[in-house]
């Protein structure tokens, strides 16, 4: 990734199923980011609401403070001009007006990263992340270990009968599991 000090903004997606690292990672680069000096915002969607309200945090505790969002347009009313670094967790709950968003605000030069669910709990693409990954530079997809045969795991398996789409949720509801051994309970 190449770090560049004019008007060049990008889109960055971290993707993949739950338990995979993807806040771990989008909290590494939000560190980086702040080593490098930049001016950052974090966001987060106010439904993701697990851990703590005013911070991204990942299932092994790491965290860092992000500003609760309703929905994309309270991000493009928050973001500052000054702003080089944006950050949205949990961005598939979010509308599918994030996609203007985030690619306008990396058109004025912005760094935009951004992390997500690729697939929703029936392997399904979910919410704003298949347009997010087309227009992105950068993809970064990471896998979980399937808890059933160890091997890399892709998708997220609900352990609940419930058909609603977003069910909020840990390892209480959910487990990483591979292609094989997912299964999509009717």
């Amino acid at each position: 990734m190449n770090i560049i000090k004019n008007k060049t903004g990008w889109i960055e997606v971290i993707c993949g199923s739950m338990f995979s690292g993807k806040t771990e990672e989008l909290i590494r680069r939000v560190h980086r980011a702040e080593y490098a000096r930049q001016k950052i915002q974090v966001f987060k969607p106010k439904i993701d609401n697990r851990y703590e309200e005013n911070h991204i945090v990942s299932h092994s505790k790491m965290k860092t403070p992000s500003i609760l969002v309703e929905n994309s347009n309270d991000i493009h009313e928050q973001v500052k001009y000054d702003t080089e670094v944006v950050v949205i967790d949990e961005v598939q709950f979010l509308d599918t007006g994030i996609v203007h968003i985030c690619n306008k605000m990396a058109d004025s030069g912005k760094r935009v990263i951004v992390a997500g669910l690729d697939q929703d709990f029936k392997g399904a693409p979910f919410g704003p992340m298949p347009e997010l990954l087309a227009i992105a530079e950068y993809v970064t997809k990471l896998n979980a270990i399937c808890v059933k045969c160890g091997n890399p795991a892709s998708r997220t398996q609900r352990l609940t009968k419930d058909q609603e789409t977003v069910i909020v949720g840990t390892t209480n509801i959910y487990e990483a599991r591979c292609r094989n051994c997912h299964e999509v309970l009717e």
